[in-house]
């Protein structure tokens, strides 16, 4: 099953980050999102273009969707022409196997909304 098929799972505080070996599987399946390290917290961030605002709103609004749908919320930056999406778990301050899940779910959507 891919990613994008499975469904996030309730993440307690305290549940395991993802392993090295588990970040360099995962990332395979979702090769435009990058790593990054915001205060030494490890997210998965990834820029959308449009072609203009009202698109870039309209994709900030199905991610919203999908964070709602799957109980999981990440940080949407909304700007001219793009969005940017970051995800990770705030419980554990970090890269869940949710995290992947939902950065392709997000792809997903994106996928639809520009074909």
């Amino acid at each position: 099953m891919t990613l994008s098929e499975q469904h996030c799972e309730a993440c307690r505080a305290g549940a395991p980050k993802v392993s090295d070996d588990e970040l360099a599987e995962l990332i395979r399946e979702i090769p435009d999102w990058t790593p990054v390290t915001q205060g030494e917290v490890m997210q998965l961030q990834r820029t959308f273009t449009f072609k203009n605002f009202r698109q870039a709103l309209a994709f900030t609004n199905l991610v919203g969707e999908l964070a709602e749908s799957e109980g999981h919320h990440p940080e949407i930056l909304t700007e001219w022409g793009k969005t940017t999406v970051t995800w990770w778990t705030h419980k554990i301050n970090g890269l869940h196997r949710n995290d992947f899940i939902c950065a392709a779910k997000t792809d997903a959507l994106f996928e639809e909304q520009s074909g």
